[in-house]
Formats: structure tokens, C-alpha cells, sequence
């Protein structure tokens, strides 16, 4: 896949989960999401922490080891949604850098291609743009182009996520179902 679609795609991605952090009201924080064992703060969280975790790994070239626990605990502070600026800013930057996405960055799993990792974070802010959507009750309809871009990069490895204790058991498809349903089962949400 050649690098500019899939910046493009990060990028819709990180518009996609920034404008619903924009949206959180201060009353929402603390309100439940689909993974059952994080709050909206908890989400946002998660996933403002993977934005962080790029510029390590891609433009200084560090390991998961190397960073350690720098990244660990409450990013968000007193803004979260300035939090999710900044790390959303540093990953589109590192990500787009010239030859960034030819690099390989080496992460919990072994030596990767940072063209692998950034569409692997692409369908995960998707799917968590989902999750942050239902936490406060804002519309969850997906953008169809970015469901189909994570359903491709989701479905290699779907049947082993489960497994990693991080996801759902994926659930039956119910048949004729859309293609936002058929991602969402596949990492065990009901749409």
C-alpha cells in the first residue's frame, strides 16, 4: 500500500476520534464504554498514550524497553483534549516524516514495519472512536471508507486477538450485515 493513502487515512482517523475527544463533556469522564473495564478518561487515555508511543518508536528509533514506563499512567492531566492534540500532532508528524513509514520500529512483538504499525493504529483509533462515541452518547456511525480499511488490516490476525486477553471472543455476524457491523463483531462489540 503506498504511503499517501494510508497517511490519509491516519490522519481522517485521528480527525475521527480528536473531534469526539472535542466533544466530551466534563460530566462524561467518568461514564462507561464498551471495553468494559475503561471509563471515557480510561479510553482516551489508551489512545492518546498510542499517539505518544510514535515518536519514540518512529523518528528516534527506541525500543519498547528503552521507553519503559515513561508512558505509563495518566497522560490527560487537567486537558485531555490538549493531551490528544499534542500526541495526535507528534504521531501524524513522525508518521509522516520522509521515509518514516519504510523505517522498522521495533515493538512488543518483535521488529515491524512502521507502515504495518501505523495501519495497525489506524483501525484501532477507528474502533475506539466507536467505543468513545457510545461512552457519550455522540452518533457512531463510522466513516464507511475508514471501517473498510480497518476491516482489511483486522481481519489476518482477528481470530488470534481474543486470545491476547485485550478483546472480546468475535461474535456472529448476522447475515446482510453492513460492513461497520462486520468490523465491530470481528473484535467481539455489538453494533
Amino acid at each position: 500500500m503506498a504511503a499517501d493513502p494510508v497517511l490519509a487515512q491516519h490522519s481522517e482517523a485521528l480527525a475521527l476520534f480528536g473531534g469526539l475527544v472535542h466533544a466530551v463533556a466534563d460530566d462524561q469522564w467518568d461514564r462507561p464504554t464498551p471495553c468494559t473495564d475503561w471509563t471515557v478518561r480510561d479510553l482516551v487515555n489508551h489512545v492518546t498514550g498510542e499517539q505518544f508511543w510514535v515518536p519514540p518508536l518512529v523518528t528516534e528509533g527506541r525500543t519498547v524497553a528503552d521507553v519503559g514506563d515513561e508512558l505509563a499512567g495518566d497522560l490527560l492531566g487537567d486537558d485531555p483534549a490538549g493531551a490528544w492534540d499534542r500526541g495526535a500532532a507528534g504521531a501524524a508528524a513522525a508518521f509522516a516524516a520522509p521515509g518514516a513509514l519504510e523505517r522498522t520500529v521495533q515493538l512488543s512483538y518483535g521488529p515491524t514495519r512502521a507502515m504495518a504499525y501505523c495501519t495497525e493504529l489506524i483501525a484501532d483509533v477507528v474502533v475506539h472512536a466507536w467505543d468513545l462515541a457510545r461512552g457519550i452518547g455522540a452518533d457512531d456511525r463510522l466513516p464507511p471508507d475508514l471501517v473498510e480499511f480497518s476491516i482489511k488490516e483486522v481481519m489476518p490476525y482477528a481470530d488470534g486477538l481474543a486470545a491476547s486477553g485485550m478483546y472480546a471472543e468475535p461474535l456472529e455476524v448476522p447475515p446482510g450485515a453492513d460492513a461497520q457491523t462486520r468490523l465491530l463483531a470481528l473484535l467481539g462489540r455489538k453494533g
